[in-house]
């Protein structure tokens, strides 16, 4: 197959280009009557491949770019966005923004965040480190990924193919308090998903490796063959008999767990009355041995930013401290509504960092004695309003402190409020591919629902 010259890391435009664009729709919403204004201009570009079977399925070239802009009349908003970046294009958004910010209604909470809480100083976090990729070495390294995987074992039946990404993208924000910041980062990857066994006993898994510098990822051919243990070692599943027992979420199924509460915690639920956490700031929420912090300037660490969606500087911080509700995660926004001030999470948490014990993944196996290891989460069956959960599940019993039998077809279920409370171990084997960073959790009394 001939494939094209063009690698991964395409030149992007200039900061400097960017800021004056960014400069541009600035000037051109005070000229438009704007009492303020806040904009961001963002250019990305990137490689992926899939390869399934031995052969190319897909092979894309993105190429992106966009303008946001929110314009205030008071505390009357507008927004609009365009990605023509041409001066008459720049014209034409901020009118789309003036105008619809001409009939909305005043909201007090609405405005630019607070002048003196703008990054004064931008720490340097190392996340630009491009990958000068070719589409044929993009597909080699797939190929290499799955034949990994095939080869593995000889009851991998059949593979859903294994990918290559890579993406470098440059953001420019800017607002009416003299404000400009740029970063520029990147994000690679390599995955793999494959089935294994035959007909109705069929089992599929996967596995990814993702890194903001290539040489960071784990190899193509490890990947490939992690997917395969991981698929024949769920081969014989079955259920399991109804009861309450203690579970342990593998780091991956961990990280939706803490998605829960930080969901529960952000402000757009706190302030509609839209969690079961209102009202619970300087609360114990988990045992004492939970502390939760935010470290957002870790270099090369996914989650990091020098400064949030609005401008705000970003700081480590701690969300939970020693069980305790110390923190919400909010924006400017969602803090005017409480009463508060923003926490700098316009955009998400940084690197929230789920504190780890002392025990790796075995150590908690043989804590946990008998139980069930989820490795597997389906559907969204987790209510932020009343913490009820329930959802689907796959995983392995354990008995003895040792992995027993798969499992699927289960339903784990239960209160986050009391999910939360008998917490009983965070560990060591800390999966730190995303802005959660946390190991497996432990929880002692957990209903799960099979026979």
């Amino acid at each position: 197959m001939t494939t094209p010259t063009v690698t991964a890391s395409a030149a992007l435009p200039s900061e400097a280009d960017l800021e004056c664009i960014v400069e541009q729709v600035l000037a051109e919403a005070s000229k438009q009557g704007a009492t303020s204004a806040e904009a961001s201009v963002s250019v990305g570009t990137g490689l992926s491949v899939h390869v399934r079977r031995g052969e190319v399925e897909t092979l894309e070239h993105e190429r992106d770019r966009a303008i946001a802009v929110a314009v205030y009349f008071g505390h009357r908003q507008g927004t609009a966005s365009s990605s023509d970046f041409s001066a008459d294009s720049v014209r034409d958004t901020v009118a789309a923004a003036c105008s619809i910010a001409r009939y909305t209604s005043e909201d007090p909470a609405q405005g630019l965040a607070d002048p003196e809480r703008m990054a004064t100083k931008l720490p340097e976090l190392d996340l630009d480190h491009p990958w000068d990729l070719s589409a044929d070495d993009a597909i080699e390294l797939a190929l290499t990924c799955e034949a990994a995987a095939l080869d593995a074992d000889p009851r991998i039946s059949n593979s859903e193919g294994a990918g290559v990404t890579t993406g470098r993208s440059l953001r420019v924000y800017g607002n009416s308090h003299g404000f400009l910041g740029s970063v520029t980062g990147t994000r690679h990857g390599l995955n793999c998903v494959v089935v294994a066994g035959e007909g109705a006993g069929m089992q599929r898994d996967y596995w990814y490796t993702v890194a903001r510098e290539p040489g960071a990822l784990e190899a193509a051919a490890a990947v490939g063959r992690r997917a395969a243990e991981r698929a024949v070692r769920r081969l014989g599943s079955t259920q399991v008999e109804t009861g309450r027992m203690p579970v342990l979420y593998v780091p991956e199924t961990a990280r939706g767990l803490i998605g829960h509460f930080i969901g529960a915690v952000q402000g757009s639920a706190l302030y509609r009355n839209a969690s079961f956490l209102v009202d619970h700031l300087g609360e114990p929420i988990f045992p004492e041995h939970v502390t939760m912090t935010e470290y957002p300037h870790l270099p090369r660490a996914l989650g990091s930013a020098a400064f949030d969606g609005e401008g705000v500087a970003t700081a480590d911080r701690t969300l939970v401290d020693a069980g305790v509700l110390s923190g919400y995660v909010l924006d400017s926004y969602s803090a005017r509504k409480l009463g508060m001030s923003t926490t700098g999470n316009a955009g998400g948490v940084h690197n929230l960092t789920v504190q780890p014990g002392a025990l790796d993944f075995d150590g908690l196996l043989r804590e946990m004695g008998d139980g069930l290891v989820v490795t597997e989460l389906m559907g969204q069956g987790a209510n932020t309003v009343t913490g009820d959960y329930s959802r689907g599940a796959a995983g392995f019993l354990v008995r003895n402190g040792q992995l027993d039998q798969p499992v699927e077809e289960i339903t784990v279920a239960g209160n986050l409020r009391d999910m939360f409370r008998t917490l009983r171990a965070v560990g060591s084997d800390m999966d730190t591919r995303g802005g959660i960073r946390t190991g497996s959790i432990l929880l002692d009394d957990v209903m799960v629902a099979g026979r």
